[in-house]
């Protein structure tokens, strides 16, 4: 009996041991490998590949095209945009097998990966950073990092809300959005006073 707590088009493929939380919606063409992990409210978009022991955390949200190899694991409310890609291998050939060589990525919570991004393995993303659109990225990144560019680099920093901070002599700031408060400390933001009921 197909278990009802979630949601898969009938044009997805779902192999055998792979693990979907309640609330999760795959959408069409996409193929789930066994002993993949994808927890809860989560949105698989149209045409996504999830590789084997992949871990993805709750609330997250793949947009079409992209494909999540072994390796990686992307926390709690990450976004990935459409046809952003991830590596596994910092040296593949086609002739020399190197599965024993993976190197992990880890996305972490709340970041942001833009369309057609590119992410280079072993690294990992920070806290609520954001990748723009196109950025290809070589290095591990602060939280709340705006990356740009090709090469990657940082060229601000925004806040939960993903909006860019603005920051006062004395290393302040605060999100026009949500009001949240900010300090930078050399070539580090920490979030002094979250929201109310929002964790820093």
């Amino acid at each position: 009996m197909q278990d009802t707590s979630y949601f898969v088009h009938s044009s997805a493929v779902i192999d055998a041991g792979a693990s979907i939380g309640a609330g999760s919606k795959v959408w069409h063409f996409t193929h789930i490998m066994p002993s993949s992990e994808i927890g809860e409210n989560c949105i698989i978009g149209q045409n996504v590949f999830i590789d084997r022991r992949v871990k993805i955390g709750n609330g997250v949200k793949i947009q079409n095209n992209v494909s999540v190899y072994q390796g990686v694991t992307l926390e709690d409310d990450v976004f990935l945009g459409p046809s952003m890609v991830f590596t596994n291998v910092i040296n593949p050939r086609s002739f020399i097998e190197r599965k024993t060589e993976f190197r992990p990525t880890l996305v972490c919570r709340g970041a942001t990966i833009g369309a057609n991004a590119t992410i280079l393995c072993g690294i990992e993303v920070g806290e609520y950073a954001l990748i723009g659109a196109g950025a290809v990225v070589t290095r591990t990144v602060p939280p709340f990092a705006l990356i740009t560019g090709n090469p990657g680099k940082r060229t601000g920093w925004v806040s939960k809300a993903g909006i860019t901070l603005e920051f006062n002599d004395k290393g302040e700031a605060s999100c026009p959005e949500s009001g949240e408060k900010y300090l930078l400390t050399g070539e580090a933001v920490i979030n002094v006073l979250p929201s109310p009921g929002q964790k820093g």
